[in-house]
């Protein structure tokens, strides 16, 4: 049998457009001389849908439009699609459901039997989970379909706690019934190193039953989630045979009567990054109908990377960059600045603060406070907020979405000022720490064969520039050692005491009491992308008002 598998890049909700698609792709499966074209989780109307899945007739809509798509098969040509649906719903609670249309009708239909309920999933909030799947059998082929999580049982420390009782391998219990090939429909969202993570849990249960696998995967940008496709194929030795290229919409056909020969793919952090990064914005704004975007261009790193984002992402022509000197803006700063707007083809203008800054001084808009410490925190972010208020002009008058341009390394710790360099429609770089903020500008550089983001950003000390002779380290512990702590503390959820035997012990004081402190910065924080496995947001959800645990044997104030 021929199958196609369809790495598909839908829009959440927009059940029209997404059945177009599937359609085009059915129509070059059929040219492709494929039986079977396989589509990803929820194809039918995005993922993730979240409460739209509450809203009257919403799952309805969705069970008619897979029925609509049912004449687009024969008996020579069959579709597996994924789509929530209230067919054979006791409850009433729909379930994540696949559903294989051949002959011009819904030939069967399987329901997901694991629901994530971790990090940013929050599946058992929507829907019934399916039980006792069996394999779907057409054109001589029994099939074993299985959606996403259903293959993540496989993962020790996700479900093997569970009783006896209510442990359950979906995939095992598939190929207890005979099975030829399976077919994983996922929405599986990008981090850093997922990839490899997919991979080794579908060997080990091609290791267990030595049947190939057929993993089809979503792609593209929904919310903060960038789903990086990665599609693939392992034969019945757990070899890989097929991967469809990442971060782009792709249909390839694979036939498993000759299958081809192995072949490795090693994707490097820098291009994933980069790739995951430009995908997520561009979608973000294109599903969010905006065709430009408006930052400010300081002349350090964090703006220069996220305008060669948004560059590559829209078009430089689509990007609007705005200098804004102040009185502390060094002279390099503004040549920096002006070199990346032309490297980057930017529409670009100066717009200085001093004239806006003095007013506040003069005019005593705010009393006395400016002059009690006239270079002190207020001044400074008050110079935030002026630049902040001018993007947000240019954005009201022109329909731009703006742009947020801090990394997760600032605003873990604080370092960054509400409505002022935190405003912003989208924070592309929110998840992206200091150190690697500066290994994607250098990939750019690389890749391209010319400075994109000038060398001189790139080697600078970094600063604010919002006092005199101002710079980062004067009060943030040098970057590698405070992305070190904060990677930690954050992604590996690591004890302070036991970041202290490695670093500091004052240092991971510091860096535990600044992320505690600064939880309600993070909760105003524009959307962003996440990259890693616990972004700030839904994948990490901490309280602001609290007393914190720290780890240490006293208790912190």
């Amino acid at each position: 049998m021929k199958i196609a598998i369809a790495q598909l890049n839908p829009i959440v909700g927009d059940l029209q457009g997404n059945s177009e698609k599937i359609r085009q792709a059915a129509a070059t499966a059929r040219e492709q001389g494929a039986q079977l074209l396989v589509t990803p989780e929820l194809s039918i109307c995005g993922y993730p849908p979240k409460d739209l899945l509450h809203r009257n007739g919403f799952v309805e809509a969705c069970d008619q439009a897979v029925l609509d798509l049912a004449p687009e098969t024969d008996d020579s040509f069959g579709i597996l699609i994924g789509h929530p649906s209230l067919w054979d719903s006791q409850s009433g609670k729909p379930y994540n459901s696949a559903s294989l249309l051949a002959c011009g009708s819904v030939a069967a239909t399987i329901h997901k039997a694991l629901l994530p309920n971790y990090d940013v999933f929050d599946e058992e909030r929507y829907f019934d989970p399916g039980k006792d799947q069996s394999p779907v059998e057409f054109m001589g082929q029994r099939l074993g379909i299985h959606i996403c999580e259903d293959a993540w049982y496989a993962e020790p420390e996700t479900y093997y706690h569970l009783p006896p009782i209510v442990r359950k391998d979906p995939v095992a219990h598939l190929a207890t019934q005979g099975v030829d090939v399976f077919i994983n429909m996922s929405a599986s969202p990008f981090e850093v190193g997922k990839f490899a993570r997919r991979r080794g849990i579908i060997q080990r249960h091609v290791s267990t039953h030595r049947q190939p696998v057929i993993f089809v995967n979503q792609v593209g940008g929904n919310d903060d989630l960038v789903f990086d496709g990665n599609s693939f194929v392992l034969n019945a030795q757990g070899e890989l045979v097929e991967a469809l290229p990442g971060f782009q919409e792709d249909l390839q056909t694979v036939d498993l009567d000759s299958l081809p020969s192995p072949i490795e793919v090693q994707p490097r952090r820098e291009q994933e990054l980069l790739d995951a990064l430009v995908l997520g914005l561009g979608d973000y704004m294109r599903k969010c109908r905006f065709t430009d975007c408006v930052l400010g261009l300081s002349g350090g790193i964090d703006s220069a990377l996220t305008a060669a984002i948004a560059a590559r992402a829209v078009g430089g022509n689509h990007v609007h960059g705005i200098l804004m000197p102040s009185r502390y803006s060094s002279q390099h700063s503004i040549e920096d600045a002006e070199k990346l707007s032309e490297n980057l083809s930017l529409a670009s203008e100066t717009v200085p603060i001093d004239a806006v800054h003095s007013a506040y001084e003069t005019l005593r808009v705010v009393g006395d406070d400016l002059a009690l410490n006239p270079t002190g925190l207020a001044d400074q972010n008050l110079q935030a907020r002026i630049r902040g208020a001018i993007v947000m002009t240019r954005s009201n008058t022109h329909g731009w979405i703006p742009l947020a341009t801090g990394n997760k390394s600032e605003l873990a710790v604080g370092y960054c000022t509400l409505y002022g360099d935190m405003c912003g429609g989208f924070a592309a770089l929110c998840d992206l720490y200091k150190q690697d903020v500066y290994a994607v500008s250098r990939y750019i550089n690389e890749i391209e064969g010319r400075e994109v983001i000038p060398n001189s950003v790139i080697e600078k000390a970094p600063s604010a520039e919002l006092a005199p002779d101002q710079f980062d380290q004067d009060t943030l512990p040098p970057y590698p050692i405070l992305d070190a702590i904060l990677a930690g503390l954050i992604d590996l959820e690591e004890s302070p005491a036991v970041l202290a035997e490695e670093y500091p012990e004052e240092t991971v004081r510091w860096v535990v009491r600044q992320l505690d402190l600064n939880e309600f910065k993070r909760w105003q924080i524009p959307p962003g992308i996440k990259l890693s496995a616990k972004a700030f947001g839904t994948g990490r959800r901490m309280p602001m008002a609290a007393r914190r645990f720290t780890g240490f044997e006293e208790t912190s104030s």
